[in-house]
């Protein structure tokens, strides 16, 4: 059963695939101004499904930090989410040996995961612009803003 739902899925695939790649452009093109907001790149070898759109707050640059977007967007009733814990920072697995976890951690730090489904409508999707452009306003001002032409 659930290999013909899957079946069935693929025709549908590449629109969704299409409208998630359109909203993570859109998140790009409104949101890639502000200091201290970057996204997480393409890879130069693929092409990203944009399964999800992530961000990564820089509190130096931007002088807010991931929880204090999250926050600001749950106030407005839009849930967003920090990138996943890494496994050396889970409770299970804090005594073991760790190789590596500099970037992970660090995207866990400052990684948040915006409202990206493919069912995301563009007014869902500009009250989220418009919710994190209000923080950046107030933190840094109209004119903290960069302006890429």
């Amino acid at each position: 059963v659930l290999a013909a739902l899957g079946r069935g899925q693929l025709k549908s695939l590449e629109a969704r695939v299409e409208r998630r790649r359109a909203i993570r452009r859109e998140y790009m093109n409104a949101l890639s101004g502000y200091p201290g907001i970057d996204f997480l790149p393409e890879a130069s070898y693929g092409r990203s499904n944009a399964w999800l759109t992530c961000i990564t707050v820089d509190p130096q640059r931007s002088g807010m930090t991931r929880e204090d977007i999250r926050l600001h967007l749950q106030a407005r009733n839009i849930e967003s989410r920090p990138v996943w814990k890494p496994m050396h920072l889970q409770p299970a697995f804090r005594s073991c040996r760790v190789r590596g976890g500099d970037v992970s951690q660090r995207l866990f730090e400052q990684g948040l995961c915006l409202p990206s489904g493919s069912a995301l409508t563009p007014a869902e999707q500009a009250l989220v612009i418009e919710a994190v452009e209000e923080l950046c306003a107030a933190r840094a001002g109209v004119a903290g803003r960069v302006l890429h032409g």
